[in-house]
């Protein structure tokens, strides 16, 4: 029986600071990287697939479960530290939230999410899609925040931005029952070729 988990979070995304970030698109590097991680064995014993309800984890999770042949399902409580209080912020303002929202996490940054109250919502979230997916292993695709501070829940450290991926589109993976990590932490997804 496999009991991994791999946790994905989506890669490159078309920024289009008219629409509300929750339905932002893959860009076109986004859907190779994807489209190159589904085609790797190691997700061949993948069974069941989630996602967060925003359009480009959907996406993600769209091109893994066509590879696979296999249907997603969805979660809101899986998506991304809600930052519907700010909307699209340019990236160097964006980056100094993300530093604030980590290094307070009991604070509503600007009336962000807090990183604690997020960090409850994606470990109960994941506890419910672990209870509700049928035997072997699970791919869940999602964001880097809550991925983040997942990674820090399992390895038992306080929040921090140092536990951020380092860029979009990265992975880990745990044991389903032990809720221990089986990699290092996060690692790249592959770069794929665009077409």
């Amino acid at each position: 029986m496999g009991t991994k988990v791999h946790y994905i979070s989506h890669p490159e995304v078309e920024v289009d600071p008219t629409r509300p970030v929750p339905r932002w698109r893959l860009s076109p590097r986004g859907i190779a990287r994807m489209r190159a991680v589904a085609e790797e064995p190691a997700l061949a014993p993948v069974r069941t697939i989630w996602a967060s309800t925003e359009t480009k984890a959907i996406e993600a999770a769209g091109l893994l479960a066509g590879a696979l042949g296999l249907p997603v399902r969805v979660l809101p409580e899986l998506g991304e530290n809600d930052r519907s209080a700010t909307g699209y912020l340019p990236p160097t303002e964006f980056e100094r939230m993300a530093d604030a929202f980590f290094a307070r996490p009991d604070e509503s940054v600007r009336g962000w999410e807090s990183a604690r109250s997020a960090q409850a919502r994606i470990v109960s979230a994941v506890d419910a899609v672990l209870r509700d997916s049928p035997e072997g292993e699970v791919a869940l695709v999602a964001h880097g925040g809550v991925g983040a501070l997942l990674l820090a829940h399992l390895k038992g450290l306080p929040i921090s931005r140092e536990l951020d991926q380092p860029r979009q589109g990265c992975r880990y993976v745990f044991d389903r029952e032990r809720r221990v990590l089986l990699s290092e932490g996060w690692e790249p997804l592959p770069e794929g070729r665009a077409t």
